[in-house]
């Protein structure tokens, strides 16, 4: 008899899509409960923190089983790499997974704080958050002695719809595979042969996506990078009037990318992790001063004229909505 743990994985893949419409429905519905009732913002970041994790375990799941359908699922390099990883390094495993926990549930935990707790010791658990998320980090580093890569669990790439059933995706080819041939004039020869091509990244193991470290200056420049979050949390807590914890942070940034190796142009994942960090610096304009003399206001401002507006005024509801959320709770717009 088969253990409830194996029928809810084969509930799962049986029913993937639908689950997957219904964990889609219900985190576009968490968006909206901010400011609706007394603690709305705590019950939607408790079922967006249990939706994350449920997502997690799923994608698990899910991962295990279109790595053993044969032809398997076309991943993107991001994945084949943290995957490569999780098979190659139980610590890297675990570790992640730990990050992503946090991840999920900081600002749940955040929340509760600031409901049972003083102010100080509220700050004093961010901190120790923090502490732990920063020599987490500094452990995946020390391991895989690359440039940590974000998330560090592989992410879900691929549409549930299109996954093989249960009982015949020993025997027929994958979905993602039954493409129609090129016999259509409007469909050039070129169009359906350049997606199918190979690059380098296409070959190589995939742990060989991003080099190692190989200079001091490389550690350094990740080092400061991975530090970045702690040291802010810490300056911020004892100092949050003033522009000292920003600027602190600024230059903490600055430096890690002046430091920071330029990878050739073939290190396509290394680049596009570069690429997603340089844009996180416009988080900025929800942090600190700049936030509180120069976003806010206009963001005031904005949801004020938009609310107004018949077919736009619920954005506008929504923007004032979210607002303060911002300036109560820490992990909003923690880096």
């Amino acid at each position: 008899m088969s253990s409830p743990m194996a029928g809810y994985e084969a509930f799962l893949v049986k029913n993937v899509s639908t689950i997957s419409s219904i964990e889609s429905t219900l985190r576009s519905l968490t968006w909206f409960l901010p400011g609706r009732f007394k603690d709305a913002e705590l019950a939607s970041e408790a079922l967006s923190s249990l939706l994350n994790m449920t997502s997690m375990y799923h994608d698990t799941l899910l991962t295990t089983f279109t790595q053993n359908s044969r032809p398997p699922v076309p991943t993107s390099l991001h994945f084949r790499y943290t995957q490569a990883w999780l098979d190659k390094d139980v610590r890297y495993r675990w570790i992640g997974r730990v990050l992503e926990l946090i991840r999920y549930t900081q600002l749940v935990i955040e929340m509760g704080l600031k409901r049972k707790v003083s102010s100080k010791n509220r700050w004093r658990g961010i901190v120790l958050l923090e502490v732990v998320k920063a020599v987490l980090r500094l452990m995946l580093l020390r391991i895989t002695k690359r440039p940590l890569v974000h998330p560090p669990l592989p992410e879900r790439e691929f549409d549930p719809s299109t996954l093989p059933d249960l009982d015949s995706e020993r025997t027929s080819p994958h979905p993602l595979f039954n493409k129609s041939s090129p016999s259509s004039a409007d469909s050039p020869v070129e169009d359906y042969l350049l997606p199918k091509a190979l690059s380098t990244s296409n070959v190589r193991p995939p742990v060989t996506l991003i080099s190692p470290l190989a200079s001091p200056q490389d550690w350094v420049s990740e080092v400061l990078y991975t530090l970045r979050p702690l040291v802010y949390c810490v300056l911020y807590a004892s100092d949050r009037n003033t522009k000292r914890p920003l600027v602190a942070i600024l230059l903490l940034e600055l430096l890690s990318r002046t430091l920071r190796r330029a990878p050739p142009p073939s290190a396509i994942l290394e680049c596009s992790e570069y690429a997603h960090r340089d844009r996180d610096v416009f988080w900025y304009l929800l942090r600190g001063s700049i936030w509180q003399h120069f976003s806010r206001p206009k963001l005031e401002a904005l949801a004020h004229k938009v609310g107004r507006a018949p077919l736009v005024g619920l954005f506008g509801a929504l923007l004032e909505d979210w607002i303060p959320l911002i300036d109560e709770y820490y992990y909003y717009t923690a880096p």
